[in-house]
C-alpha cells in the first residue's frame, strides 16, 4: 500500500487526472454494459464520422478519448501515457501538456472523421490513442530539439514506447489508424508551435 502511495504521489498531477478519468469512465461503462459492444459505445459518446460530420455531434471528438473498447485497450493506452505523459509534462508544464494532449487527440479524431467521410468506410471508434500519440510526436519534437536526448528518455526509449502504442492498434478493436496518425502529427506541430511561443520549453513550467 505505501508503494502504491508513493507511486501515486511522484505522478505529475494533470497526467495522472487524465489517467484517473480513462478508468473511471471504463469502470462505470463496465458496469453498465459491454464495452466491446459497438453499439453500447455509441450511444456513451464513441466516435463515428457520420454523426460527426452530417449530425453535428461535434461532442464525439472528446468523449471518444475518454472511452475504450475493453480492459486490454484500456491498460496498454494508459501503461504508455502514465509514463510518456508523465515526462512530457515534466518538460513542458500542465497547461501546455493539457493543449497537447486534448489538442492532439481531438486532431486524430477530426482526420480520422476526414477519411471514413471519403473513403465511406464507417466504424465505431474510441480510445485516448489519438492523444497519446499527440504525446509520443510532442516528446519525438522535444528529442529531436535536444539532440537525441530529453532528460532520462532516449531516442531510443521513445522508440521504444511508440512500437508498443503500434502494437496495441494493431491488436485492438476499435482503433483507429487515421486518429494514430494525426494524433502524432498534430501533437509534433503543436510542441514545435508552442516551443516557439515559451523558448523552446527552456526552463518554463506553468
Amino acid at each position: 500500500m505505501g508503494e502504491l502511495t508513493s507511486f501515486i504521489k511522484s505522478r505529475q498531477p494533470v497526467n495522472l487526472i487524465i489517467v484517473c478519468i480513462n478508468v473511471a469512465v471504463f469502470i462505470v461503462l463496465s458496469f453498465a454494459g459491454d464495452t466491446e459492444n459497438a453499439g453500447f459505445m455509441l450511444e456513451h459518446g464513441a466516435a463515428f464520422a457520420p454523426y460527426v460530420a452530417e449530425n453535428h455531434e461535434y461532442y464525439r471528438l472528446v468523449t471518444s478519448m475518454f472511452l475504450h473498447f475493453g480492459l486490454e485497450h484500456l491498460f496498454y493506452n494508459m501503461l504508455v501515457l502514465i509514463f510518456l505523459g508523465d515526462t512530457l509534462e515534466k518538460t513542458v508544464g500542465k497547461v501546455k501538456y493539457l493543449v497537447i494532449y486534448l489538442g492532439g487527440g481531438m486532431a486524430g479524431n477530426i482526420l480520422s472523421v476526414f477519411l471514413d467521410m471519403k473513403q465511406e468506410e464507417y466504424a465505431v471508434s474510441a480510445g485516448a490513442s489519438g492523444a497519446v500519440f499527440a504525446v509520443i510526436g510532442a516528446l519525438i519534437y522535444l528529442v529531436i530539439r535536444n539532440k537525441g536526448q530529453l532528460k532520462e528518455l532516449s531516442g531510443r526509449r521513445l522508440v521504444l514506447m511508440a512500437i508498443l502504442s503500434v502494437l496495441q492498434g494493431m491488436t485492438s478493436v476499435g482503433i483507429d489508424n487515421g486518429a494514430h496518425v494525426g494524433g502524432l502529427a498534430a501533437g509534433f506541430l503543436i510542441a514545435f508551435l508552442v516551443s516557439g511561443i515559451s523558448d523552446c520549453f527552456s526552463g518554463i513550467k506553468d
